[in-house]
Parts: structure tokens; sequence; C-alpha cells
């Protein structure tokens, strides 16, 4: 019997499933995860944004983002299609310190990460970068890079920021579609490396 005949009449079966992967887009407040997000998502992202208060003023430095109006105070969810049969699951995380209790169940079961960094204020990605670092998970570092900012080379921001060998660093506009793509084919080549290292290295 084949497996179509074990089937339900007018079902078929997928004999190549489709493999969806849970990717984090994490940073500090206001450095672009909500706009990578939206940009790249094939479908329209679910957003939990609220808008900036006064009272919020006292925890929530915006000095460096005066634009901004509204934040994520949960998560952003978006997904997009890499290629025929592989799926990412996009999932922004809040950047304000209050709110990385959320951090915890968002990172269950996650690939890895992009870390958004502002060269303008670097040291706002630091808790990001030491949160992956110190749970193992595979993430890269994604300069967005604003208009108004001045340019670093990849070399220069992985010193920075102490980054571990072998953790790619990246530019990007996470406004631009197809480079918001790129960021994520990275870190996808990326994780699947560190994963089969860790599988190697465990069997050996």
């Amino acid at each position: 019997m084949t497996a179509a005949q074990g089937a339900p009449e007018g079902t078929t079966l997928d004999p190549d499933p489709d493999l969806a992967l849970k990717i984090l887009v994490a940073g500090g407040f206001g450095v672009g995860k909500t706009t990578l997000v939206g940009s790249v998502s094939e479908i329209r992202p679910l957003r939990t944004e609220e808008q900036l208060t006064e009272a919020g003023e006292t925890v929530d430095d915006t000095g460096a983002v005066h634009h901004k109006t509204s934040t994520t105070v949960a998560m952003d969810f978006g997904r997009i299609t890499i290629r025929q049969g592989l799926s990412l699951y996009l999932f922004g995380t809040p950047g304000q310190d209050r709110f990385w209790f959320l951090w915890d169940d968002l990172s269950e079961g996650a690939l890895g990460a992009v870390v958004l960094a502002d060269t303008r204020r670097l040291e706002d990605c630091f808790p990001a970068v030491d949160y992956f670092e110190r749970r193992a998970i595979p993430f890269l570092v994604a300069v967005n890079c604003f208009a108004e900012s001045r340019s670093y080379g990849a070399a220069e921001v992985s010193r920075a920021l102490d980054l571990d060998r072998g953790t790619p660093v990246v530019l990007c506009d996470a406004r631009d579609r197809d480079s918001g793509k790129e960021v994520l084919i990275r870190l996808v080549e990326h994780a699947g490396r560190m994963h089969t290292a860790r599988l190697l290295d465990s069997v050996g």
C-alpha cells in the first residue's frame, strides 16, 4: 500500500513538507526591528505597538530617536519564504529593559537571532549580544545604516562589540526587502554551520 492509499479521500500528501524556522530580531530601543520585520514579511506583520507617552520618558531614552512615536510592547511577527520548502517565522523582540522577561519565551526553539545595531549608539545592542552568547544561540550583528550615521566597516563593529570569532557582522538597510532578506540568509547559513559543528562535537 502506498502512502497516498492510507490517506483520507481527497487528501494529497506533500512528499517534501515545508520547513519553518524560528528567527528572533533583537536589539536596542528604536534600532529598526519593527521596520526589518515589516519590510521582509510576505504577510501583513503582527505588531504590538503602543504610543510613547510623557510618562514613558522616565524609562525610555528617546534622545537618539526623537522622531519615534510608538514602541513594541510584546513582539512583532512576520513570515518570509527563503526558498521553496523553507520559511522563516520572524519574532521581533521589544527593545526596552522592562520587557526583557518576554525574551526567554520568545527565544524558546529559535534557530538563531539577528541583533540590529545602530553605530550612533552601539552600546544599546550589548545586552542582546550578551543574551545570545550566554545561551549559545547563534546570531549575527546587522548594522542598520542610517543616513545620518557615520559609516563603519564590519571589522570595526566586530572589534567594538568584542564579538566571538566567527560571529558575522553585515551592513544592511532595514527598510529594504532585499537587504533584509540577505541578512536572514546569512543568519540561516551561520546557524546551520554552528549546529552542524555542535552535532559533530557531540558524536565525536
